[in-house]
């Protein structure tokens, strides 16, 4: 079972004032382009559906499993390792739409409501999916190479949003300028408590790990790099990220992970 983390606050980057008198210091705030959040809001929809079809199948078939309490729906998608050894590699991901009860989803979907339309706002709207998937992905390929029992929930995936929110904010802490540390301190304070909180039992440490470290890598090597251009006061972010960096980025990420997730099937670590 995986448990969240609270979602750290949302800067606004800001550039040096132009003409500033010698011995002062200044700034000018500068607005993102406003969007919605469409990749964020479908992605709360889906797993809420699927909450919603696993209290069905419990309703009309009853467990699947029984003696574990295992719906239909986690029966076939959660992270367990000797059916994924069997060949069901697609539990790699399955387990972030699944959830255990309404509070876990709960939980969950509100830290990705409070803190996903800022981070796709910097990411944009493919590039955030590609990063929520990289980190369920990575969460679940860790926790099946170190974690033996059974897993589902989607705070591996939100572990990878907040790595990447960690490494977006130190790649333009000049654009963020006071903001930089206090928003870094809040991300990293947050990821201290949350892993000290997967030590309890029933919680998936190793999944949150996971998906931070596959959020850290996809974020530092295709995550928003800013630069500010234009005449003062026209002026806006440019980024200038490369989309061919962006497809290295997940390239790594998957290299690396496949890699691990070979070991946990030919050299399993746990059962």
């Amino acid at each position: 079972m995986n448990e969240f983390p609270a979602p750290p606050a949302d800067p606004q980057p800001a550039a040096p004032a132009p003409s500033q008198p010698a011995g002062t210091a200044s700034s000018v705030r500068i607005s993102l382009p406003s969007s919605v959040p469409i990749i964020t809001y479908t992605i709360i929809a889906v797993t809420v559906t699927v909450y919603l079809l696993q209290l069905a199948s419990v309703y009309f078939l009853g467990y699947a499993n029984a003696s574990s309490g295992l719906d239909w729906l986690e029966a076939y998608g959660a992270k367990i390792n000797e059916l994924i050894r069997a060949g069901q590699f697609w539990r790699f991901l399955t387990p972030a739409l699944l959830h255990g009860s309404i509070p876990h989803i709960a939980f969950n979907m509100y830290a990705l409501f409070v803190f996903g339309p800022g981070l796709e706002r910097h990411f944009g709207h493919w590039r955030f999916l590609l990063l929520y998937v990289l980190g369920a992905f990575t969460g679940n390929v860790l926790s099946f190479l170190l974690s033996s029992g059974y897993s589902i929930g989607a705070s591996t995936a939100i572990f990878g949003l907040i790595g990447a929110e960690g490494v977006f904010l130190f790649q333009n802490r000049k654009l963020f300028g006071s903001q930089f540390k206090s928003a870094i301190g809040n991300v990293i304070f947050i990821v201290a408590v949350n892993l000290f909180i997967g030590l309890a039992p029933g919680i998936d440490g190793w999944g949150h790990v996971g998906g931070l470290l596959g959020g850290l890598i996809f974020a530092w090597f295709a995550g928003p790099r800013w630069e500010v251009e234009g005449m003062y006061p026209a002026l806006q972010l440019t980024d200038k990220r490369e989309p061919r960096e962006v497809l290295t980025g997940a390239a790594v990420v998957i290299l690396i992970f496949g890699a691990l997730a070979m070991i946990g099937m030919f050299y399993p670590l746990v059962p």
